[in-house]
């Protein structure tokens, strides 16, 4: 199981829009460029972005900016923009066990608190990653 890679590319959207909202217009071929991923896949992830709050986009080819501090941003605030599971469930149960087992009967009631206390954590640990983190490490590699 593999959590989406709209997550880890919005990552690199948002802060790839941060690095060089002064030098360029952040636009979605400029992204596309960064990315090398197909730009309906980043418009895409850019319109996610925006609906969330997490971005803000000019008309025509005003570019991208970020309209809150990076550390007001979270791994938790990106992943849930750009709906990396679906129906906010990490774990999909498979959909037919067997009624007839006793195993099969009873699965789902013995894994779903454990599953969602696996999520919880998970999330947790999500929302103590912000954007600024990220900046800061990859300023390491840039400078």
């Amino acid at each position: 199981m593999q959590i989406s890679s709209r997550f880890t590319l919005a990552v690199h959207i948002c802060i790839c829009i941060d690095t060089f909202k002064d030098k360029y217009k952040v636009t979605s071929d400029f992204l596309t460029g960064s990315t090398n991923v197909n730009p309906v896949i980043v418009r895409k992830i850019l319109g996610q972005l925006k609906a969330a709050g997490l971005v803000e986009i000019a008309r025509g080819s005003g570019g991208a900016t970020i309209p809150k501090p990076l550390t007001d941003i979270t791994f938790l605030d990106i992943y849930k923009a750009v709906d990396c599971v679906e129906s906010g469930e990490l774990f999909h149960f498979h959909e037919n066990p067997n009624p007839k087992c006793p195993v099969g009967k009873n699965i789902h009631y013995v894994l779903d608190d454990k599953l969602a206390q696996i999520q919880k954590a998970m999330e947790k640990e999500l929302s103590s990653i912000t954007l600024e983190d990220v900046k800061k490490d990859l300023e390491k590699y840039i400078l």
